[in-house]
């Protein structure tokens, strides 16, 4: 692996993902995108990461794809026309939404300057977001020509903040500064920059106290209730995945530590 995506652990049970092409303001190109894949393969059932921390270094969050040349996916064939040479490519990009969603640690996307088209598309991916006060979101595909509708944006978004508000944002491609992603509900908080990463640790530390079935039903079950058709559908899965919680070590163990006044130790059994 190159140093395109680098990797630490600076708390117990925190993974910290780092975007690092800072002279390309972390624009998307094929190498990035492939080693970002592979890292959240490698944690996608480990239980030893409990949270996830995601920032851009330099003074950007992500600048989205790579206007000069995004390059080849894997498994591109020699002589395909361009609509299957776009897809492959679309498909490589977009495929990370359900990378994110599918990795059982939550994700909380640091974002530290700008995140412009695939890059607010990647910071909407994201469990919780925190931005910095100097940061601002860009649906910056319509401003390119395209649709905002890419990447998973016009599914997300509207589930955030509402139809009116997302279509307003994604129509005009203008910039929405952190006051205003804080106000509609983008984001959870909005920090100075130089306190950014520490309060997204901090928050990424108060999820990987709780215990590894807990947090991963939680954001399994939360992303799932998006897209039930019903509040009883929603109930129901509730109640299955609170019976299977129940049954397990660690919920007696959480139980038995809150009564003997001592911090729970979990063993994801």
């Amino acid at each position: 692996m190159s140093e395109l995506i680098l990797t630490e652990r600076p708390r117990p049970g925190v993974l910290l993902i780092r975007l690092n092409r800072a002279d390309a303001l972390n624009a998307l190109n094929v190498e990035l995108v492939e080693e970002l894949h592979t890292v959240l393969a490698d944690v996608r059932h480990d239980s030893e990461t409990r949270a996830i921390v995601l920032t851009g270094n330099g003074r950007a969050f992500c600048a989205g794809i790579d206007l000069r040349g995004y390059g080849t996916p894997p498994g591109a064939a020699a002589g395909e026309g361009r609509p299957q040479a776009g897809m492959r490519v679309q498909q490589h990009i977009a495929s990370l939404v359900e990378a994110f969603r599918g990795a059982r640690p939550p994700v909380v996307a640091a974002i530290n300057g700008a995140a412009a088209g695939g890059g607010m598309a990647l910071a909407l991916m994201a469990d919780v977001r925190i931005m910095a006060d100097t940061a601002a979101l860009h649906a910056s595909f319509i401003n390119r020509g395209q649709s905002s509708c890419d990447i998973g944006v016009s599914w997300l978004l509207p589930r955030m903040i509402g139809f009116s508000r997302a279509a307003e944002i994604l129509l005009t491609g203008r910039p929405v500064d952190a006051a205003e992603c804080e106000r509609v509900g983008i984001v959870s908080s909005v920090e100075p920059v130089e306190r950014l990463l520490g309060a997204a640790l901090d928050t990424a530390e108060n999820i990987a106290r709780n215990s590894p079935f807990g947090v991963w039903m939680t954001k399994e079950v939360m992303w799932s209730n998006l897209e039930v058709p019903s509040l009883r559908a929603a109930i129901d899965l509730e109640n299955r995945t609170q019976i299977l919680a129940a049954m397990t070590k660690d919920h007696r163990e959480a139980v038995y530590s809150f009564l003997e006044k001592r911090p729970p130790v979990y063993r994801n059994a």
